[in-house]
């Protein structure tokens, strides 16, 4: 047997695993990459990954990283299934739909500037006609309920907490008489995430992949960044200030919706209007409400107790660009969550235009900034911006809290692999670039007698 890694080999994006043994091939996750001077040329079919029968594709969960390559292998021929949970079934819909929209804009733009030059016109990598033949190859998995994939190939997928449906991988295959137990972790979520359960421990395995995505550090505990939102919120409902969140759509947007619910529900703060301002978030939300079987014991027994969590009246989603623009005119307090997250485009930018000069606006930045963005430039304390061509002064109060993330820390990823470390499994740092797997890397060493291997794109690894 032997897997071949098409991404996420020392870096954060890409992910995907070739499972080759003399009766099968199988893929574990077919992600795009993202960022990075050639990323484009990148998110291509690598090449003969079709030249030969492929049987089946497993995806651990929705993210881009993840999924965002599916639709190339059926332009490619492949016309097989892919096992996948109910809800990532869902949410790889709305986030292959949202990429295929965004390539069509961005291959758009390029081309009237191509064409004046007189150079040849690009194409996308994928349309959304080829989203939806692709999404209708997903087959529905159960978490906990193993399945032939292939000839002699068994899956298992458990819960890796990490988003709504995400999961674990574990693979039994049997080949030349013997059977030897591969796990992918997928993405692995920190324990008390919100709405999501905790992470499911798998006892043993002969080989594991594992996220390192977060290997140098743990994570700020929740708790003390539960309480930084409690005071910015309750500071500024005092103030009846308006409070800018730029929302990551899928799996942030919902967090923080949750925990306005336990503040609203415990009688902290009275209830005031929650705009979200992001077509995709909204859709992503009805998603969630869609499964409250994956909701962990906590989320389900604030649905049982509290009327406001029920009924969701101060939540107003603005779909339009018409509902966005008139939330110029909205009295405080309220909280606007809009796209993007990292406030680099979408209608964050317009709230920005027209609350950061106020002193009376609070800003809240609830995820990773990258290195060049506008919410870079925020958090790094920049006294004006540039939205738009115009210059505007940032007199807001931009609050930053780094507690919210859906990765597990350092910490928890040792606690997930200790659970098969005793089975003394091979162990293939993954999905993580070099600051943070060498450190892990180390620490398994001395703590298991385990010698990570720390692989680059391309690399076979045999069993």
């Amino acid at each position: 047997m032997k897997i071949t890694l098409h991404g996420a080999a020392g870096e954060v994006t890409g992910s995907a695993y070739l499972v080759e043994t003399k009766r099968a091939r199988i893929l574990v996750d077919f992600g795009m990459f993202q960022g990075g001077p050639n990323h484009d040329a990148r998110n291509a079919l690598p090449s003969g990954l079709l030249d030969k029968r492929l049987d089946a594709v497993l995806l651990t969960h929705a993210h881009l990283d993840h999924s965002g390559r599916l639709p190339l292998l059926f332009k490619g021929g492949y016309q097989g299934a892919i096992h996948a949970t109910n809800a990532t079934r869902d949410l790889a819909g709305l986030i292959l739909r949202d990429s295929a929209k965004v390539q069509s804009y961005d291959v758009q733009r390029k081309n009237r500037k191509r064409e004046r030059a007189g150079k040849p016109l690009l194409e996308p990598l994928y349309t959304a006609d080829e989203v939806e033949q692709t999404m209708q190859h997903f087959r529905d998995v159960e978490y906990g309920q193993p399945f032939p994939v292939a000839e002699g190939i068994t899956a298992c997928f458990t819960d890796a907490g990490h988003m709504l449906g995400s999961a674990s991988i574990k693979l039994t295959v049997r080949e030349n008489s013997r059977t030897r137990i591969v796990v992918f972790s997928g993405d692995i979520g920190p324990a008390g995430l919100a709405i999501i359960r905790d992470a499911v421990p798998i006892k043993r395995a002969d080989l594991v992949f594992m996220e390192s995505t977060y290997g140098d550090r743990n994570n700020k505990p929740l708790q003390e960044t539960l309480a930084e939102f409690r005071s910015i919120v309750e500071n500024a409902v005092q103030r009846r200030a308006r409070i800018l969140v730029p929302a990551f759509a899928v799996g942030r947007t919902q967090q923080i919706l949750y925990h306005l619910d336990e503040l609203f529900c415990a009688g902290i703060i009275k209830p005031f209007p929650v705009y979200l301002d992001s077509p995709m978030a909204i859709d992503a939300t009805n998603i969630y409400r869609r499964h409250p079987d994956l909701f962990d014991e906590e989320a389900k027994a604030l649905r049982r107790t509290c009327e406001i969590t029920r009924s969701q009246r101060h939540v107003r989603p603005t779909p339009s660009a018409e509902d966005s623009m008139r939330l110029n005119d909205a009295p405080g307090p309220c909280l606007i969550m809009a796209g993007a997250g990292m406030c680099n485009a979408g209608r964050i930018l317009h709230h920005l235009k027209h609350g950061l000069w106020q002193p009376e606006t609070a800003v809240v930045i609830v995820g990773y900034q990258g290195q060049g963005t506008l919410g870079r430039q925020l958090v790094d304390g920049a006294k004006s911006v540039k939205i738009f061509g115009e210059t505007v002064a940032v007199k807001a109060r931009i609050h930053t809290l780094n507690g919210f993330s859906a990765h597990a820390g350092q910490a928890s990823l040792l606690k997930w692999f200790g659970n098969m470390a005793p089975s003394r499994p091979r162990l293939v740092l993954s999905h993580g670039e070099a600051r943070a797997r060498e450190p892990l890397a180390a620490i398994i060493r001395k703590r298991h007698g385990l010698k990570p291997v720390l692989p680059s794109p391309g690399d076979t690894i045999t069993l």
